[in-house]
């Protein structure tokens, strides 16, 4: 009797577990995409900013003005990044960039890699990024805030030419919703500045989703539905005034960066 009642306490023990552990995985797993979607369908309440037919209400910037290469062209309805380009050549990077400002929305966009790198970032990760409340587009990288899209990495904030603030687990340096507040771009001096995001969701083979909250001089980061990163008390110094000013509205920006990347149903809603 005793050896049955022993058994059966194990087994309840190790159902429980079992079943937490699904529970677990189930709950921890990022969502997915798949590579055939319906394109340039935007939900309700939301807006295209990316018609999927020609770039009408963007501007293209290089940081090579005298090269005349296409970095951004239009594929089956997506945005292509080096399409016609040879693998391992040198390119220049370019800007993807609204000619509109925008305040107090969400921001939606799919992304994926393409195979190609090239110099002078060939034998590096695949980089890009999203920008928001850009602003100085006579600079390159333009100032502003940036959604870090790159291998490994996607999540992380970069404050380029402007002050900003999140919060950091300190055992770790990554970001923590309960963790300590750290302030970076304080010194206008020092232009790009970064905050690691919490933890890795990217699907590097396949469709990736990011979306972006952006309230005033607050913003969150979701990549595939995980909340990875935040930033708040955004602001600019202005050299005139010899004054920090907040920053709550500016063009968004994305950047063709030395590796090939699609992006796809840029949409945006306003709050």
């Amino acid at each position: 009797m005793k050896f049955h009642l022993l058994v059966f306490i194990i087994l309840t023990v190790f159902l429980s577990c079992n079943s937490e552990q699904k529970k677990v995985t189930k709950d921890s797993k990022a969502e997915s995409f798949e590579d055939e979607a319906i394109l340039n369908n935007p939900p309700n309440g939301y807006e295209t900013l990316f018609n999927g037919e020609n770039f009408n209400g963007w501007n293209i910037i290089t940081d090579n003005k005298e090269s005349d290469v296409e970095l951004f062209s239009i594929e089956n309805g997506m945005i292509q990044t080096y399409k016609d380009l040879e693998a391992n050549s040198l390119q220049p990077f370019g800007e993807l960039i609204t000619e509109k400002e925008y305040k107090n929305y969400i921001l939606t966009l799919e992304y994926k890699w393409g195979d190609k790198k090239f110099k002078p970032r060939h034998e590096a990760v695949r980089d890009a990024g999203v920008l928001f409340h850009a602003f100085e587009e006579s600079i390159f990288w333009a100032s502003g805030a940036e959604c870090q899209i790159q291998e490994g990495d996607t999540g992380d904030l970069w404050l380029i030419g402007v002050r900003g603030s999140t919060k950091i687990d300190a055992s770790n340096g990554h970001y923590a919703q309960k963790g300590k507040v750290f302030t970076k771009g304080k010194d206008p001096k020092k232009r790009y500045q970064s905050f690691a995001r919490n933890w890795f969701w990217e699907n590097i083979t396949g469709w990736n989703k990011i979306v972006i909250e952006v309230k005033g001089d607050k913003a969150t980061f979701m990549v595939n539905g995980k909340l990875v990163n935040e930033v708040f008390d955004l602001g600019h110094y202005d050299e005139d005034s010899k004054e920090w000013k907040t920053l709550k509205k500016g063009k968004i920006l994305l950047q063709a960066e030395g590796a090939e990347i699609y992006y796809r149903n840029i949409y945006l809603k306003q709050l």
